[in-house]
Protein backbone atom coordinates (compact mmCIF):
# COMPACT_ATOMS: atom_id res chain seq x y z
CA UNK A 1 0.00 0.00 0.00
CA UNK A 2 2.78 2.12 0.68
CA UNK A 3 5.23 1.07 -2.25
CA UNK A 4 7.46 -0.64 0.73
CA UNK A 5 8.82 -4.34 0.87
CA UNK A 6 6.58 -6.36 2.90
CA UNK A 7 9.48 -6.47 5.62
CA UNK A 8 9.38 -2.97 5.86
CA UNK A 9 5.91 -2.93 6.15
CA UNK A 10 6.43 -5.37 8.84
CA UNK A 11 8.38 -3.20 11.30
CA UNK A 12 5.74 -0.41 10.50
CA UNK A 13 3.25 -2.85 11.99
CA UNK A 14 5.27 -3.70 14.85
CA UNK A 15 5.81 -0.09 15.60
CA UNK A 16 1.92 0.56 15.28
CA UNK A 17 1.52 -3.13 17.40
CA UNK A 18 3.79 -1.77 20.50
CA UNK A 19 2.74 1.63 20.49
CA UNK A 20 -1.15 0.79 20.83
CA UNK A 21 0.58 -2.44 23.57
CA UNK A 22 1.42 0.32 25.30
CA UNK A 23 -1.31 2.76 25.49
CA UNK A 24 -3.36 -0.79 26.58
CA UNK A 25 -1.65 -1.31 29.24
CA UNK A 26 -1.64 2.54 30.58
CA UNK A 27 -5.36 2.08 29.99
CA UNK A 28 -5.66 -0.86 32.39
CA UNK A 29 -2.97 0.65 34.80
CA UNK A 30 -4.57 3.84 35.28
CA UNK A 31 -8.31 2.65 35.57
CA UNK A 32 -7.13 0.16 38.62
CA UNK A 33 -5.66 2.83 39.73
CA UNK A 34 -8.62 4.89 39.85
CA UNK A 35 -11.39 2.49 41.47
CA UNK A 36 -8.58 1.37 43.96
CA UNK A 37 -9.03 5.31 44.73
CA UNK A 38 -12.72 5.05 44.02
CA UNK A 39 -13.75 2.34 46.91
CA UNK A 40 -11.56 3.97 49.46
CA UNK A 41 -12.44 7.48 49.05
CA UNK A 42 -14.40 9.15 51.65
CA UNK A 43 -14.41 6.31 54.35
CA UNK A 44 -13.06 6.53 57.64
CA UNK A 45 -9.74 4.02 57.79
CA UNK A 46 -11.20 1.81 60.36
CA UNK A 47 -14.36 1.05 58.48
CA UNK A 48 -11.95 0.40 55.35
CA UNK A 49 -9.66 -2.30 57.00
CA UNK A 50 -13.09 -4.13 57.54
CA UNK A 51 -14.25 -3.10 53.83
CA UNK A 52 -11.38 -4.20 51.89
CA UNK A 53 -12.32 -8.18 52.91
CA UNK A 54 -15.51 -8.19 50.66
CA UNK A 55 -14.29 -5.79 47.80
CA UNK A 56 -12.50 -9.12 46.00
CA UNK A 57 -15.97 -10.43 46.30
CA UNK A 58 -17.46 -7.33 44.90
CA UNK A 59 -14.84 -6.81 42.19
CA UNK A 60 -15.37 -10.69 41.03
CA UNK A 61 -19.40 -10.53 41.26
CA UNK A 62 -18.78 -7.46 39.22
CA UNK A 63 -16.68 -9.23 36.72
CA UNK A 64 -19.08 -12.70 36.13
CA UNK A 65 -22.03 -10.36 35.72
CA UNK A 66 -19.83 -8.84 33.02
CA UNK A 67 -18.76 -11.66 31.42
CA UNK A 68 -22.62 -12.94 31.61
CA UNK A 69 -24.79 -10.12 30.49
CA UNK A 70 -22.26 -7.81 28.50
CA UNK A 71 -19.38 -9.91 26.88
CA UNK A 72 -21.42 -13.40 26.77
CA UNK A 73 -18.07 -15.60 25.78
CA UNK A 74 -15.52 -16.62 28.28
CA UNK A 75 -12.35 -14.70 28.74
CA UNK A 76 -9.27 -17.22 29.07
CA UNK A 77 -6.14 -16.80 30.35
CA UNK A 78 -4.13 -14.41 28.42
CA UNK A 79 -0.85 -15.93 27.95
CA UNK A 80 -2.02 -19.56 27.35
CA UNK A 81 -4.77 -18.60 25.23
CA UNK A 82 -2.55 -16.48 23.20
CA UNK A 83 -0.63 -19.92 22.68
CA UNK A 84 -3.36 -21.93 21.95
CA UNK A 85 -4.50 -19.48 19.21
CA UNK A 86 -1.00 -19.71 18.06
CA UNK A 87 -1.28 -23.29 17.29
CA UNK A 88 -4.55 -24.35 16.48
CA UNK A 89 -6.21 -20.90 15.43
CA UNK A 90 -3.81 -19.55 12.26
CA UNK A 91 -2.90 -16.67 15.42
CA UNK A 92 -6.41 -15.40 14.86
CA UNK A 93 -7.83 -13.82 17.60
CA UNK A 94 -11.38 -12.61 18.07
CA UNK A 95 -11.78 -8.79 17.74
CA UNK A 96 -13.68 -9.18 21.37
CA UNK A 97 -10.99 -9.92 23.13
CA UNK A 98 -9.07 -6.51 22.38
CA UNK A 99 -11.27 -5.01 25.11
CA UNK A 100 -12.82 -8.40 26.98
CA UNK A 101 -9.64 -8.79 29.37
CA UNK A 102 -9.24 -4.78 30.03
CA UNK A 103 -12.99 -4.34 31.24
CA UNK A 104 -12.61 -7.41 33.61
CA UNK A 105 -9.39 -7.59 34.73
CA UNK A 106 -9.79 -4.03 36.05
CA UNK A 107 -12.73 -4.83 38.06
CA UNK A 108 -10.97 -8.07 39.57
CA UNK A 109 -7.47 -6.39 40.66
CA UNK A 110 -9.02 -3.22 41.33
CA UNK A 111 -11.80 -4.67 43.77
CA UNK A 112 -8.53 -6.62 45.26
CA UNK A 113 -8.33 -9.62 43.54
CA UNK A 114 -5.39 -11.61 43.91
CA UNK A 115 -4.38 -11.49 40.61
CA UNK A 116 -1.97 -9.70 38.25
CA UNK A 117 -2.55 -7.41 35.32
CA UNK A 118 0.17 -8.67 33.33
CA UNK A 119 -1.91 -12.06 31.84
CA UNK A 120 -5.04 -9.73 30.68
CA UNK A 121 -2.36 -6.87 29.21
CA UNK A 122 -0.50 -9.58 26.98
CA UNK A 123 -4.38 -10.96 26.03
CA UNK A 124 -5.69 -7.73 25.12
CA UNK A 125 -2.17 -6.73 22.88
CA UNK A 126 -2.17 -10.06 21.45
CA UNK A 127 -5.61 -8.95 20.25
CA UNK A 128 -4.77 -6.05 18.93
CA UNK A 129 -1.59 -7.28 17.11
CA UNK A 130 -3.90 -10.48 15.67
CA UNK A 131 -6.27 -8.20 14.30
CA UNK A 132 -4.33 -5.84 13.09
CA UNK A 133 -2.55 -8.67 11.05
CA UNK A 134 -5.74 -9.68 9.43
CA UNK A 135 -6.70 -6.37 9.15
CA UNK A 136 -3.95 -5.54 6.48
CA UNK A 137 -4.01 -9.23 5.46
CA UNK A 138 -0.85 -10.55 6.53
CA UNK A 139 -0.18 -14.47 6.31
CA UNK A 140 -0.45 -16.72 9.43
CA UNK A 141 3.20 -16.47 10.04
CA UNK A 142 3.24 -12.41 10.26
CA UNK A 143 0.49 -12.64 12.40
CA UNK A 144 2.55 -14.97 14.54
CA UNK A 145 5.07 -12.41 14.92
CA UNK A 146 2.59 -9.52 15.68
CA UNK A 147 1.22 -11.58 18.44
CA UNK A 148 4.92 -11.75 19.86
CA UNK A 149 5.47 -8.23 19.58
CA UNK A 150 2.60 -7.80 21.25
CA UNK A 151 3.17 -9.86 24.39
CA UNK A 152 6.82 -8.20 23.94
CA UNK A 153 5.30 -4.54 24.26
CA UNK A 154 2.86 -5.49 27.32
CA UNK A 155 5.62 -6.81 29.47
CA UNK A 156 7.63 -3.76 28.16
CA UNK A 157 5.07 -1.31 28.91
CA UNK A 158 4.56 -2.91 32.71
CA UNK A 159 8.47 -3.53 33.46
CA UNK A 160 10.16 -1.26 31.75
CA UNK A 161 12.46 -3.90 31.06
CA UNK A 162 12.38 -4.12 27.08
CA UNK A 163 15.05 -6.60 26.95
CA UNK A 164 13.22 -9.32 29.05
CA UNK A 165 10.29 -8.71 27.58
CA UNK A 166 11.68 -9.51 24.22
CA UNK A 167 13.25 -12.94 26.39
CA UNK A 168 9.65 -13.52 27.34
CA UNK A 169 8.59 -13.51 23.77
CA UNK A 170 11.07 -16.11 22.86
CA UNK A 171 10.80 -18.54 25.56
CA UNK A 172 7.45 -18.65 26.46
CA UNK A 173 5.55 -17.34 23.08
CA UNK A 174 7.65 -19.68 21.26
CA UNK A 175 8.82 -17.13 18.97
CA UNK A 176 12.43 -18.31 17.14
CA UNK A 177 15.04 -15.21 17.30
CA UNK A 178 15.71 -14.97 13.38
CA UNK A 179 16.84 -11.69 11.75
CA UNK A 180 13.19 -11.30 11.00
CA UNK A 181 11.85 -11.60 14.21
CA UNK A 182 14.67 -9.55 16.00
CA UNK A 183 14.14 -6.27 14.52
CA UNK A 184 10.50 -6.11 14.80
CA UNK A 185 10.43 -7.11 18.83
CA UNK A 186 13.01 -4.40 19.20
CA UNK A 187 10.99 -1.55 17.79
CA UNK A 188 7.66 -3.02 19.52
CA UNK A 189 9.54 -3.46 23.15
CA UNK A 190 11.30 0.10 22.49
CA UNK A 191 7.74 2.13 21.30
CA UNK A 192 5.84 0.16 24.34
CA UNK A 193 8.29 1.16 26.98
CA UNK A 194 8.28 5.15 25.32
CA UNK A 195 4.46 5.33 25.32
CA UNK A 196 4.27 3.99 29.01
CA UNK A 197 7.24 6.73 30.28
CA UNK A 198 5.41 9.12 28.04
CA UNK A 199 2.15 8.55 30.22
CA UNK A 200 3.38 7.03 33.49
CA UNK A 201 6.51 9.01 33.70
CA UNK A 202 9.22 7.10 35.89
CA UNK A 203 7.19 5.91 37.92
CA UNK A 204 8.08 1.84 37.93
CA UNK A 205 6.55 -1.14 39.65
CA UNK A 206 9.83 -1.75 42.07
CA UNK A 207 11.41 0.70 43.68
CA UNK A 208 14.51 -0.48 44.46
CA UNK A 209 18.33 0.39 43.71
CA UNK A 210 20.54 -2.96 44.66
CA UNK A 211 22.85 -1.89 47.44
CA UNK A 212 24.42 -5.31 48.52
CA UNK A 213 27.27 -7.14 46.50
CA UNK A 214 27.44 -10.61 45.52
CA UNK A 215 29.40 -12.20 48.05
CA UNK A 216 30.48 -15.87 46.07
CA UNK A 217 30.40 -17.33 49.86
CA UNK A 218 26.50 -17.03 49.64
CA UNK A 219 26.68 -19.12 46.37
CA UNK A 220 25.91 -22.62 48.60
CA UNK A 221 22.28 -20.73 50.42
CA UNK A 222 21.44 -19.37 46.57
CA UNK A 223 21.50 -22.70 45.24
CA UNK A 224 19.55 -24.26 48.40
CA UNK A 225 17.24 -21.10 47.35
CA UNK A 226 17.08 -22.61 44.09
CA UNK A 227 15.65 -26.13 45.25
CA UNK A 228 13.13 -24.92 47.36
CA UNK A 229 11.72 -22.18 44.52
CA UNK A 230 11.75 -25.22 42.29
CA UNK A 231 9.50 -26.77 45.63
CA UNK A 232 7.40 -24.37 46.19
CA UNK A 233 6.58 -23.65 42.43
CA UNK A 234 5.62 -27.33 42.22
CA UNK A 235 3.45 -26.45 45.44
CA UNK A 236 1.87 -23.36 43.30
CA UNK A 237 1.47 -25.48 40.22
CA UNK A 238 -0.58 -28.29 41.74
CA UNK A 239 -2.90 -26.13 44.22
CA UNK A 240 -3.53 -23.66 40.99
CA UNK A 241 -4.37 -25.97 38.59
CA UNK A 242 -6.14 -28.53 41.66
CA UNK A 243 -8.40 -25.43 42.96
CA UNK A 244 -9.34 -23.83 39.30
CA UNK A 245 -10.35 -27.32 38.17
CA UNK A 246 -12.50 -27.74 41.25
CA UNK A 247 -14.47 -24.56 40.76
CA UNK A 248 -14.61 -25.13 37.15
CA UNK A 249 -16.64 -28.30 38.06
CA UNK A 250 -19.44 -25.54 39.35
CA UNK A 251 -22.19 -25.10 36.54
CA UNK A 252 -23.22 -21.61 37.87
CA UNK A 253 -20.94 -18.73 37.94
CA UNK A 254 -22.63 -16.55 40.08
CA UNK A 255 -21.87 -19.81 42.90
CA UNK A 256 -18.28 -19.79 41.67
CA UNK A 257 -18.28 -16.21 42.34
CA UNK A 258 -19.86 -16.43 45.97
CA UNK A 259 -18.02 -19.04 47.49
CA UNK A 260 -14.79 -17.51 45.78
CA UNK A 261 -14.98 -14.21 46.91
CA UNK A 262 -16.09 -15.54 50.60
CA UNK A 263 -13.11 -17.81 50.84
CA UNK A 264 -11.06 -14.45 49.70
CA UNK A 265 -12.69 -12.70 52.29
CA UNK A 266 -11.68 -15.46 55.05
CA UNK A 267 -8.01 -15.44 53.75
CA UNK A 268 -8.07 -11.54 53.45
CA UNK A 269 -8.98 -11.52 57.40
CA UNK A 270 -6.66 -13.45 58.33
CA UNK A 271 -3.59 -11.97 56.01
CA UNK A 272 -4.70 -8.65 54.99
CA UNK A 273 -0.67 -8.91 52.59
CA UNK A 274 -2.89 -10.89 50.23
CA UNK A 275 -4.67 -8.16 49.10
CA UNK A 276 -4.43 -7.13 45.52
CA UNK A 277 -1.05 -7.48 42.90
CA UNK A 278 0.94 -7.38 46.04
CA UNK A 279 3.58 -4.54 44.91
CA UNK A 280 3.25 -3.08 47.60
CA UNK A 281 4.26 -5.87 49.83
CA UNK A 282 7.31 -6.60 47.57
CA UNK A 283 8.42 -2.99 47.59
CA UNK A 284 8.67 -2.92 51.60
CA UNK A 285 10.22 -5.98 51.61
CA UNK A 286 13.15 -5.01 49.01
CA UNK A 287 13.61 -1.31 51.00
CA UNK A 288 14.09 -3.26 54.25
CA UNK A 289 11.03 -2.79 55.84
CA UNK A 290 9.37 -6.60 55.90
CA UNK A 291 8.92 -6.19 59.29
CA UNK A 292 5.89 -4.32 58.83
CA UNK A 293 3.91 -7.32 57.36
CA UNK A 294 2.28 -7.84 60.43
CA UNK A 295 1.14 -4.19 61.35
CA UNK A 296 -2.77 -3.83 61.05
CA UNK A 297 -3.31 -7.79 61.50
CA UNK A 298 -4.75 -10.00 63.78
CA UNK A 299 -0.78 -11.31 63.95
CA UNK A 300 1.38 -8.44 65.01
CA UNK A 301 3.77 -9.06 67.34
CA UNK A 302 7.57 -8.41 68.17
CA UNK A 303 8.71 -12.42 68.53
CA UNK A 304 10.81 -12.82 65.81
CA UNK A 305 9.97 -16.21 65.15
CA UNK A 306 6.20 -15.79 65.46
CA UNK A 307 6.92 -13.19 62.56
CA UNK A 308 8.60 -15.33 60.34
CA UNK A 309 5.88 -18.14 61.05
CA UNK A 310 3.54 -15.45 59.89
CA UNK A 311 5.61 -14.56 56.64
CA UNK A 312 5.92 -18.38 55.68
CA UNK A 313 1.78 -18.69 56.17
CA UNK A 314 1.35 -15.81 53.80
CA UNK A 315 3.63 -17.24 50.82
CA UNK A 316 1.66 -20.42 51.02
CA UNK A 317 -1.87 -18.52 51.08
CA UNK A 318 -0.68 -16.52 48.49
CA UNK A 319 -1.06 -19.55 46.33
CA UNK A 320 -4.81 -20.23 47.75
CA UNK A 321 -5.72 -16.85 46.89
CA UNK A 322 -5.10 -16.72 43.71
CA UNK A 323 -6.38 -19.88 42.67
CA UNK A 324 -9.71 -18.76 44.79
CA UNK A 325 -9.68 -15.78 42.44
CA UNK A 326 -9.01 -17.02 39.26
CA UNK A 327 -11.13 -20.04 39.97
CA UNK A 328 -14.19 -18.12 40.87
CA UNK A 329 -14.50 -16.22 37.88
CA UNK A 330 -12.08 -13.03 38.27
CA UNK A 331 -9.97 -12.56 35.32
CA UNK A 332 -6.26 -12.08 36.18
CA UNK A 333 -2.59 -13.33 35.68
CA UNK A 334 -0.61 -15.29 37.64
CA UNK A 335 2.56 -13.41 36.79
CA UNK A 336 2.37 -11.15 39.77
CA UNK A 337 1.24 -13.72 42.27
CA UNK A 338 4.73 -15.37 41.50
CA UNK A 339 6.55 -12.25 41.81
CA UNK A 340 5.21 -12.16 45.04
CA UNK A 341 5.45 -15.62 46.07
CA UNK A 342 8.94 -15.34 45.04
CA UNK A 343 10.00 -11.99 46.82
CA UNK A 344 8.19 -13.27 49.94
CA UNK A 345 10.28 -17.20 49.94
CA UNK A 346 13.26 -14.85 49.54
CA UNK A 347 12.93 -12.56 52.04
CA UNK A 348 11.42 -15.75 54.47
CA UNK A 349 14.22 -17.85 53.77
CA UNK A 350 17.20 -15.05 54.58
CA UNK A 351 15.67 -13.98 57.25
CA UNK A 352 15.63 -17.14 58.79
CA UNK A 353 19.54 -17.62 57.96
CA UNK A 354 19.82 -14.88 59.82
CA UNK A 355 17.69 -15.22 63.00
CA UNK A 356 18.86 -19.16 63.44
CA UNK A 357 22.60 -17.95 62.96
CA UNK A 358 23.48 -19.99 59.67
CA UNK A 359 24.68 -16.83 57.85
CA UNK A 360 24.44 -13.30 57.63
CA UNK A 361 23.33 -12.70 54.28
CA UNK A 362 21.57 -9.53 52.70
CA UNK A 363 17.97 -9.72 52.67
CA UNK A 364 17.11 -7.65 49.92
CA UNK A 365 19.38 -10.04 47.37
CA UNK A 366 17.95 -12.91 48.61
CA UNK A 367 14.36 -11.66 48.01
CA UNK A 368 15.07 -10.80 44.72
CA UNK A 369 17.14 -13.93 43.83
CA UNK A 370 13.75 -15.53 45.00
CA UNK A 371 11.45 -13.59 42.83
CA UNK A 372 14.05 -15.06 39.82
CA UNK A 373 13.81 -18.45 41.34
CA UNK A 374 10.07 -18.71 41.16
CA UNK A 375 9.74 -16.78 37.35
CA UNK A 376 11.88 -19.79 36.19
CA UNK A 377 9.86 -22.50 38.58
CA UNK A 378 6.28 -21.24 37.63
CA UNK A 379 6.68 -20.20 34.44
CA UNK A 380 9.40 -22.10 32.90
CA UNK A 381 11.18 -18.95 31.95
CA UNK A 382 14.51 -19.27 33.69
CA UNK A 383 16.17 -16.90 31.29
CA UNK A 384 13.43 -13.95 31.41
CA UNK A 385 13.12 -14.36 35.22
CA UNK A 386 17.40 -13.41 35.06
CA UNK A 387 16.87 -10.69 32.80
CA UNK A 388 13.49 -8.77 34.60
CA UNK A 389 15.36 -9.02 37.62
CA UNK A 390 18.77 -7.65 36.60
CA UNK A 391 16.95 -4.94 34.26
CA UNK A 392 14.65 -3.96 37.42
CA UNK A 393 17.48 -3.37 39.91
CA UNK A 394 18.87 -1.43 37.03
CA UNK A 395 22.53 -3.77 36.99
CA UNK A 396 23.60 -7.14 36.76
CA UNK A 397 25.41 -7.40 40.12
CA UNK A 398 23.60 -10.31 41.07
CA UNK A 399 23.60 -12.06 37.32
CA UNK A 400 26.13 -15.10 39.15
CA UNK A 401 23.13 -15.77 42.23
CA UNK A 402 20.12 -15.23 39.59
CA UNK A 403 21.71 -17.56 37.31
CA UNK A 404 22.28 -20.52 39.63
CA UNK A 405 18.93 -20.13 41.32
CA UNK A 406 16.76 -19.86 37.92
CA UNK A 407 18.91 -22.95 36.70
CA UNK A 408 18.23 -24.84 39.85
CA UNK A 409 14.62 -24.41 40.46
CA UNK A 410 13.42 -24.27 36.94
CA UNK A 411 15.52 -27.92 36.69
CA UNK A 412 13.77 -29.20 40.30
CA UNK A 413 10.10 -27.97 39.26
CA UNK A 414 10.76 -29.84 35.47
CA UNK A 415 11.45 -33.02 37.09
CA UNK A 416 7.93 -33.24 38.49
CA UNK A 417 6.00 -30.79 35.79
CA UNK A 418 7.31 -31.18 32.11
CA UNK A 419 5.15 -28.29 31.37
CA UNK A 420 3.85 -24.99 32.80
CA UNK A 421 0.76 -23.69 34.19
CA UNK A 422 0.83 -21.98 30.89
CA UNK A 423 1.46 -24.79 28.39
CA UNK A 424 0.22 -27.83 30.68
CA UNK A 425 -3.32 -28.07 28.78
CA UNK A 426 -2.25 -27.11 25.46
CA UNK A 427 0.46 -30.32 26.09
CA UNK A 428 -1.98 -32.71 27.04
CA UNK A 429 -4.18 -32.10 23.79
CA UNK A 430 -0.86 -31.42 21.58
CA UNK A 431 -1.15 -28.78 20.79
CA UNK A 432 1.47 -26.82 21.57
CA UNK A 433 4.40 -25.39 19.66
CA UNK A 434 7.84 -25.87 20.77
CA UNK A 435 11.05 -24.64 19.16
CA UNK A 436 11.83 -28.46 18.36
CA UNK A 437 11.16 -27.59 14.52
CA UNK A 438 9.56 -30.89 13.85
CA UNK A 439 7.15 -31.26 16.58
CA UNK A 440 5.99 -27.41 15.99
CA UNK A 441 5.50 -28.36 12.14
CA UNK A 442 3.25 -31.21 13.22
CA UNK A 443 0.99 -29.08 16.10
CA UNK A 444 0.53 -26.28 12.90
CA UNK A 445 -0.80 -29.16 10.57
CA UNK A 446 -4.67 -29.65 10.38
CA UNK A 447 -5.37 -33.02 10.15
CA UNK A 448 -8.96 -32.12 8.65
CA UNK A 449 -7.31 -30.47 5.72
CA UNK A 450 -5.18 -33.58 4.66
CA UNK A 451 -8.37 -35.66 4.59
CA UNK A 452 -9.33 -37.38 0.99
CA UNK A 453 -12.85 -37.67 0.55
CA UNK A 454 -13.44 -39.23 -3.43
CA UNK A 455 -13.47 -42.93 -2.09
CA UNK A 456 -16.52 -44.63 -3.22
CA UNK A 457 -18.63 -46.75 -0.11
CA UNK A 458 -19.36 -50.04 -0.21
CA UNK A 459 -22.15 -51.82 1.13
CA UNK A 460 -20.86 -55.11 3.48
CA UNK A 461 -23.99 -57.07 1.19
CA UNK A 462 -22.37 -55.90 -2.21
CA UNK A 463 -21.82 -58.74 -4.42
CA UNK A 464 -18.58 -59.05 -6.84
CA UNK A 465 -20.39 -57.82 -9.60
CA UNK A 466 -21.33 -54.77 -7.93
CA UNK A 467 -17.85 -53.85 -6.89
CA UNK A 468 -15.90 -54.42 -10.28
CA UNK A 469 -18.77 -51.65 -11.00
CA UNK A 470 -17.84 -49.27 -8.63
CA UNK A 471 -14.23 -50.22 -9.13
CA UNK A 472 -14.69 -49.05 -12.89
CA UNK A 473 -15.96 -45.27 -12.03
CA UNK A 474 -13.40 -45.23 -9.11
CA UNK A 475 -10.35 -43.66 -9.66
CA UNK A 476 -8.72 -44.79 -6.34
CA UNK A 477 -7.89 -48.27 -5.34
CA UNK A 478 -9.22 -48.26 -2.22
CA UNK A 479 -12.79 -48.91 -0.74
CA UNK A 480 -14.03 -48.09 2.78
CA UNK A 481 -17.30 -50.80 3.44
CA UNK A 482 -19.82 -48.72 5.27
CA UNK A 483 -22.51 -50.22 7.14
CA UNK A 484 -26.10 -48.44 6.81
CA UNK A 485 -25.69 -45.65 9.70
CA UNK A 486 -22.13 -44.80 8.49
CA UNK A 487 -19.90 -46.89 10.37
CA UNK A 488 -16.22 -48.20 9.37
CA UNK A 489 -16.57 -51.94 9.25
CA UNK A 490 -13.81 -52.78 6.92
CA UNK A 491 -12.05 -52.10 4.18
CA UNK A 492 -11.03 -53.15 0.55
CA UNK A 493 -8.28 -52.72 -1.67
CA UNK A 494 -8.07 -53.64 -5.50
CA UNK A 495 -4.78 -55.70 -4.45
CA UNK A 496 -7.28 -57.96 -3.03
CA UNK A 497 -9.46 -58.50 -5.82
CA UNK A 498 -7.87 -58.48 -8.73
CA UNK A 499 -7.53 -62.66 -9.41
CA UNK A 500 -11.14 -62.91 -9.14
CA UNK A 501 -12.55 -59.47 -10.17
CA UNK A 502 -12.49 -60.15 -14.24
CA UNK A 503 -14.35 -64.13 -13.17
CA UNK A 504 -17.86 -63.64 -14.09
CA UNK A 505 -19.34 -66.61 -12.52
CA UNK A 506 -18.60 -65.51 -9.16
CA UNK A 507 -20.25 -61.85 -9.10
CA UNK A 508 -23.59 -62.63 -7.88
CA UNK A 509 -22.16 -65.22 -5.44
CA UNK A 510 -18.71 -63.18 -3.83
CA UNK A 511 -19.90 -60.60 -1.24
CA UNK A 512 -17.67 -57.67 -0.23
CA UNK A 513 -17.91 -58.77 3.51
CA UNK A 514 -16.01 -61.87 2.52
CA UNK A 515 -13.16 -59.79 0.93
CA UNK A 516 -13.03 -57.23 2.82
CA UNK A 517 -10.06 -56.86 5.80
CA UNK A 518 -10.14 -54.82 8.96
CA UNK A 519 -7.91 -51.44 8.44
CA UNK A 520 -4.31 -52.11 10.18
CA UNK A 521 -5.11 -48.46 12.33
CA UNK A 522 -7.63 -46.23 12.46
CA UNK A 523 -7.57 -42.44 12.82
CA UNK A 524 -10.02 -40.14 14.87
CA UNK A 525 -10.77 -36.77 13.68
CA UNK A 526 -9.81 -34.77 16.65
CA UNK A 527 -6.06 -36.71 17.18
CA UNK A 528 -2.79 -34.54 17.33
CA UNK A 529 -0.79 -35.22 14.10
CA UNK A 530 2.10 -36.72 16.60
CA UNK A 531 -0.29 -39.51 16.96
CA UNK A 532 -1.01 -39.88 12.87
CA UNK A 533 2.27 -40.20 12.19
CA UNK A 534 2.91 -42.64 14.93
CA UNK A 535 -0.05 -44.41 14.02
CA UNK A 536 1.78 -44.30 9.91
CA UNK A 537 4.89 -45.51 11.47
CA UNK A 538 3.38 -48.18 13.45
CA UNK A 539 1.34 -50.01 10.25
CA UNK A 540 3.08 -49.43 7.98
CA UNK A 541 0.08 -48.35 5.90
CA UNK A 542 -0.19 -45.73 3.30
CA UNK A 543 -3.61 -44.63 3.50
CA UNK A 544 -5.60 -45.04 7.07
CA UNK A 545 -8.97 -44.40 7.90
CA UNK A 546 -10.45 -41.30 9.47
CA UNK A 547 -13.49 -41.67 11.81
CA UNK A 548 -15.42 -39.52 14.18
CA UNK A 549 -16.49 -41.86 16.65
CA UNK A 550 -16.67 -44.90 14.81
CA UNK A 551 -18.55 -42.95 11.75
CA UNK A 552 -16.23 -42.74 8.33
CA UNK A 553 -15.14 -39.46 7.29
CA UNK A 554 -12.34 -39.88 4.68
CA UNK A 555 -9.01 -41.35 4.43
CA UNK A 556 -5.31 -39.65 4.61
CA UNK A 557 -2.59 -41.05 3.01
CA UNK A 558 1.34 -40.93 3.81
CA UNK A 559 2.49 -39.10 0.56
CA UNK A 560 0.09 -36.18 1.68
CA UNK A 561 1.29 -35.80 4.82
CA UNK A 562 4.47 -35.54 3.73
CA UNK A 563 3.84 -32.92 1.15
CA UNK A 564 1.70 -30.78 3.40
CA UNK A 565 4.45 -31.10 5.98
CA UNK A 566 7.43 -30.50 3.70
CA UNK A 567 5.30 -26.89 2.70
CA UNK A 568 4.93 -26.70 6.05
CA UNK A 569 8.64 -26.44 7.23
CA UNK A 570 9.61 -24.44 4.10
CA UNK A 571 7.10 -21.52 5.37
CA UNK A 572 8.14 -22.15 8.93
CA UNK A 573 11.91 -22.13 8.44
CA UNK A 574 12.22 -19.33 6.31
CA UNK A 575 13.96 -15.91 6.94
Amino acid sequence: MLNLSQRHFILILSVIVGLLSGLAVVVIKNTVHFIQKIITLGFAEDLHKYLFVVYPLIGILITVFIIQRFIGRPVYPGIPFALFSISKRNSIIRRFRMFSSVITSVFTVGFGGSAGLEGPSVMTSAAIGSNIGRAFKMNYKVRTLLIGCAATASLAAIFKAPVAAIVFAIEVIMLDLTTASLIPLLLASVSAAIISSFFLGDDVLFHFTLVDQFRASDLPFYLLLGVVSGVISLYFSKIYLYIVGRFQSLKNPYKRALIGGLLMGVLLLLFPPLYGEGYDIVNAILNGKGDQLTQNTLFETDNSYLFLLFVVMVLFFKALATSFTIGSGGVGGIFAPTLFMGSVLGFSFSRALNLFGFKDVSESNFTLVGMAGLMAGVLHAPLTAIFLIAEITGGYELFIPLMFTGAIAFTTVKIFMPHSIYTIELAKRGELITHHKDKAVLTLMRLEKEIEKNFIPLSPDATLGELVNSISKSNRNLFPVLDKSGFLVGILTLDQVRDIMFDKSLYDDVKVESLMEAPPEQIEVHESMDTVVEKFERSGAWNLPVLDNGKYVGFVSKSKLFSAYRNLLVEFSEE
